[in-house]
């Protein structure tokens, strides 16, 4: 067996000692340099990265996504107050939802939270367009794009109507228009107000003035001017429980939008069905020698039904025949004459 020379033994020992000083020194130079670096610039660095951060979220913010704030149905118009003011509130909104049937039964769930009542739901779709293709076997694929919209109208009382708004915005999706108003309706009340107070002072004029003697006729027309009377006063006291309502209750008017979708349906194709099923070619030669031999029938009836027309039309012709001949005679005569005599 061969003997190791001790010299290589102790020239990788030293090899092993050099690499091990040189990555010693480059190890602790790094933790010295980050232990050099200021408390300050960590701070500037994460706060760099914290603003960077801060302007990405706000750009994602930017982009519309679905859904509706409940801010975006707040308005002055729905809390507006005052001690001698009486406002009529009336609300206008379209907007998209996600499912039209889903929405109206949660809006109409919420106005009953809030102590109203609905007083229409109407829900419709329409085909927007429609496109066919056949598909063999006597069918075809009806593609078609509907649109399903929904319209309510609902009244609910008038401090409650902005947290009702809130309340539906969870419903919306996008919000297209919205119109709030508060008309403010004192004057019209006091209007109302007061032709009650006349109809009931005339109504107690009337009545005393009946109770009075005198003669029948008199009485009669005191009594028909009472019942007129009596008739103006309940019309008086419906208006103004009506503007009274009004007051009390807001009417909304809502209008409800999904996305158009796509409906496929498989429908019978009637062309191909009828083209399939029809008459081969020698029945329809045949049904068009019928057609045309009854064409000449009814030409012939009708031909024959015009012959007082084609009598005359040949008693015309005759005279006319008959002129002619007698004009060409005279002048073959005259001829003959002329020639039988050159001497005259």
């Amino acid at each position: 067996m061969a003997r190791l020379d001790p010299r290589v033994f102790l020239a990788a020992a030293l090899l092993a000692a050099l690499l091990a000083c040189s990555d010693q020194p480059q190890t602790e130079s790094s933790v010295a340099a980050d232990a050099a670096m200021p408390a300050a610039g960590r701070a500037q660095a994460g706060s760099a990265h914290a603003t960077a951060a801060a302007e990405e979220a706000k750009a994602v913010a930017q982009v519309q996504q679905p859904g509706v704030a409940a801010d975006q149905l707040a308005s002055s118009a729905n809390t507006a107050t005052g001690p001698q003011r009486r406002f009529v509130r009336t609300a206008d909104a379209s907007f998209q939802v996600q499912d039209v049937y889903a929405s109206t039964l949660a809006i109409e769930d919420a106005v009953a939270a809030e102590g109203g009542f609905v007083v229409r739901n109407s829900i419709s779709t329409q085909t927007i367009r429609q496109l066919e293709r056949p598909l063999g076997d006597f069918k075809r694929l009806q593609l078609s794009e509907v649109v399903t919209q929904g319209s309510l109208v609902v009244r609910v009382p008038g401090e409650r109507t902005q947290s009702f708004l809130r309340v539906i915005a969870r419903q919306m999706q996008f919000l297209d228009t919205r119109n709030f108003e508060a008309n403010d309706v004192q004057f019209e009340l006091l209007r109302r107000q007061l032709a009650f107070a006349r109809a009931q002072e005339l109504q107690q004029a009337i009545r005393s003035a009946a109770a009075q003697p005198a003669r029948t006729g008199e009485k009669i027309d005191a009594l028909a001017a009472r019942e007129q009377m009596l008739a103006i006063r309940d019309e008086a006291t419906v208006a103004q429980r009506e503007l009274e309502d009004r007051i009390a209750f807001s009417t909304l008017r809502l209008e409800l939008h999904e996305p158009s979708q796509v409906r496929e349906n498989t429908v019978p194709d009637t062309a191909a069905l009828l083209r399939d099923r029809g008459p081969g070619f020698f029945a329809e030669m045949g049904e068009a020698l019928g057609t045309g031999w009854r064409a000449l029938l009814a030409a012939t009836v009708f031909a024959t039904r015009l012959w007082p027309l084609g009598i005359g039309l040949a008693v015309i012709a005759w005279v006319i025949g008959r002129l002619r001949r007698a004009r060409r005679s005279g002048y073959n005569e005259a001829v003959s004459r002329r020639t039988a005599d050159p001497g005259g």
